[in-house]
């Protein structure tokens, strides 16, 4: 199977090497110092799971050098997505199909409006994965993938997709409500990657403090009202299985604290914004959130000052 990689960072470079190693042909989409370094000495994939090195794969910053492929796993951040989206047009062919693999709950729809909601699927993933430095990922944890179709359908190419990633020994899981799934993992998502980035705190010193877990659950509570605003109900008692969750995972620090440290732009749109506004949209507020977005508004207007020095 021919399959693209678009952002082969922490995410997209782990599922893209376990796919690679299991014969499919993989083409990774990366750029900078990254691109770099897997140019000179391939992509580098430690795990418990087992290490790889893929060397004899296409990896480049052009899609025009792969062509059309079978499958697009779309792993940029949130805030590029529209701009990425425009630029898939020399992957697709009749019957590519798109998988989001990124946080936030309204990606998939993006890419569906330009490329049709009958090949874009969304996923949500389950991993602990960070970008050691260029050219080497390190996977401690997780790895499972949890995908469907946006009307909750499950055609026969959804199928495909599938047996492709179960042949890679990848966890996988089609749902017939993944948007409800979406929005379980912006509960997490939303409380836990704010608090790090403003507090430099793991998600273990978090859920240890009254305080910071006070914080974490006032925003699962604006988060879950802006859910409704959707007609997706989730249930209170995710709020303690959250927690317990989080309890799970020690000294980890979310996606976007590791961002934050790399000095790498902020998902804060993709995790609290959109409940302000889904909220605001019905003359509500989320204070919680607010607090959260102008904070990482701020932080994330420094770094991308900072890159453009």
């Amino acid at each position: 199977m021919r399959i693209a990689v678009m952002g082969a960072g922490a995410v997209g470079g782990y599922f893209g090497a376990r796919l690679a190693a299991a014969s499919n042909d993989v083409a990774f989409i990366a750029r900078g110092s990254h691109l770099m370094a897997v140019r000179q000495e391939g992509l580098i994939l430690e795990s418990p799971q087992g290490n790889r090195h893929i060397r004899d794969a296409l990896f480049t910053d052009d899609p025009g050098q792969v062509g059309v492929v079978d499958l697009v796993l779309f792993c940029v951040k949130s805030y590029d997505t529209e701009e990425t989206t425009a630029k898939l047009t020399p992957l697709i062919g009749d019957r590519t199909i798109i998988l989001s693999l990124q946080n936030g709950v309204d990606n998939a729809d993006k890419i569906a409006q330009r490329w049709g909601n009958e090949r874009t699927l969304a996923g949500v993933v389950y991993i602990g994965s960070q970008l050691l430095r260029p050219g080497k990922i390190k996977h401690s944890s997780g790895g499972k993938i949890v995908f469907g179709e946006l009307d909750g359908q499950v055609r026969e190419t959804t199928q495909g997709v599938e047996q492709v990633l179960t042949s890679a020994q990848i966890s996988c899981e089609v749902s017939r409500a993944i948007r409800n799934i979406q929005w379980r993992k912006l509960l997490w998502n939303a409380p836990f990657c704010a608090i790090s980035c403003l507090t430099r705190a793991t998600v273990k010193e978090i859920v240890e403090s009254d305080s910071l877990t006070k914080l974490a659950l006032d925003c699962m509570t604006e988060v879950r009202a802006a859910a409704k605003m959707l007609a997706i109900d989730l249930d209170p008692a995710l709020f303690d299985e959250t927690l317990n969750f989080s309890k799970s995972l020690g000294d980890f620090k979310p996606s976007m604290l590791q961002d934050l440290e790399a000095g790498k732009p902020l998902e804060y749109e993709a995790f609290n914004g959109i409940v302000i506004e889904l909220l605001r949209q019905t003359g509500k507020k989320a204070p919680t959130n607010q607090v959260f977005y102008g904070a990482l508004k701020y932080l994330d207007k420094k770094i991308r000052t900072e890159r453009s020095q």
